[in-house]
C-alpha cells in the first residue's frame, strides 16, 4: 500500500495514526483534515465516493499531510479487516478509530419502510460493531475510539424514532467497550452532534425547516463539521485522555 504525503509518496511509518470511517465528506472529512493537521497520517474509508475521498486525500496532502483512502463497507467485517490490515502495514500501527460512518432515513414510525430501517441497522449498528471489534483488537497504547451518536436522542424529534434508536444502540456499545478495555489505556467516548449543515442533516429539509432549528440553540445556528471535528480532536488528544465511557453531546446547547 502507497501513500500519498505533502512531499510525495512514501511508506514509511508515522507516530500516530488515524483510520476515519465516512471520512469523505461532511463531519467525517473535517474530523480526518483536523486529525491530520494534528499530526496525524489518517487513512480516509469510504463506502462508494471514490471521487469525494480523493479530495479529502488531496486536501490533506496539500496542507502537508499524510493521507490515503480505502473502499470499505463498515458493516462488512473482512472488508473492515482489510482495512486496518492496510493502515498497519502502511503506517506501522494504529492509534485511533473515529467512526463517522452512517446513514439515516426520517419517517414517522408508523410510515417507516422496514428495508431502511434494515439498512439503518446494517450501517449504524453492524457497522459500529464491526469497527469498534477491529479497533477493540488492535489499537497501540495511549489510544482512542470515538463513534458518533446524535443529540436527536435527547431532543426526541418526530421522525427520527429509526435512526435514534440506532444511535441508542451506538451509545450503549460505546459505554460497555469502555469498560470492557480496562487494561489497555484504550479510551472509548462517542460524539452526538446536534443539528449540523452537511449532507445528512440538509437532504430533504425545507428553509423553513432548517432555519427553525439553526435558532433553537442558544447559541442560535446550526453546528458546522469543524465544530464537531474540535471535539474530535480533543478527544483523539492528550487532553481528551480523562474523558473516557462518555456520550460527549456537541450541539450548542439545544439539548
Amino acid at each position: 500500500m502507497t501513500e500519498q504525503t505533502g512531499t510525495g509518496t512514501e511508506t514509511t511509518a508515522s507516530p500516530r495514526v488515524a483510520i476515519v470511517t465516512g471520512g469523505s465528506r461532511g463531519i467525517g472529512r473535517a474530523s480526518a483534515e483536523r486529525l491530520a493537521a494534528d499530526g496525524f497520517a489518517v487513512v480516509i474509508n469510504f463506502a462508494g465516493n471514490q471521487t469525494e475521498a480523493d479530495k479529502t486525500v488531496g486536501a490533506i496532502t496539500e496542507a502537508g499531510g499524510r493521507a490515503f483512502a480505502f473502499r470499505a463497507d463498515v458493516a462488512d467485517e473482512t472488508e473492515i479487516a482489510a482495512l486496518f490490515d492496510a493502515a498497519e502495514s502502511t503506517y506501522g500501527g494504529i492509534d485511533v478509530v473515529v467512526h463517522a460512518a452512517g446513514v439515516m432515513t426520517l419517517a414517522p414510525l408508523v410510515d417507516i419502510d422496514l428495508d431502511a430501517l434494515d439498512r439503518m441497522h446494517r450501517t449504524n449498528i453492524r457497522g459500529t460493531f464491526v469497527v469498534d471489534q477491529q479497533a477493540a483488537r488492535r489499537l497501540r497504547k495511549g489510544g482512542a475510539i470515538l463513534n458518533f451518536s446524535t443529540s436527536v436522542l435527547a431532543l426526541a424529534l418526530p421522525g427520527y424514532a429509526g435512526y435514534a434508536a440506532t444511535k441508542g444502540a451506538v451509545e450503549a456499545m460505546t459505554l460497555i467497550v469502555a469498560r470492557e478495555l480496562r487494561g489497555r489505556d484504550v479510551t472509548v467516548n462517542a460524539v452526538a452532534p446536534g443539528p449540523t449543515a452537511t449532507a445528512l442533516f440538509l437532504d430533504g429539509k425545507d428553509d423553513e425547516t432548517i432555519a427553525r432549528m439553526a435558532a433553537q440553540p442558544p447559541l442560535e445556528r446550526l453546528g458546522t463539521p469543524d465544530d464537531i471535528a474540535g471535539v474530535v480532536s480533543f478527544l483523539a488528544g492528550p487532553a481528551g485522555r480523562w474523558v473516557n465511557g462518555q456520550v460527549v453531546r456537541a450541539n450548542g446547547g439545544i439539548a
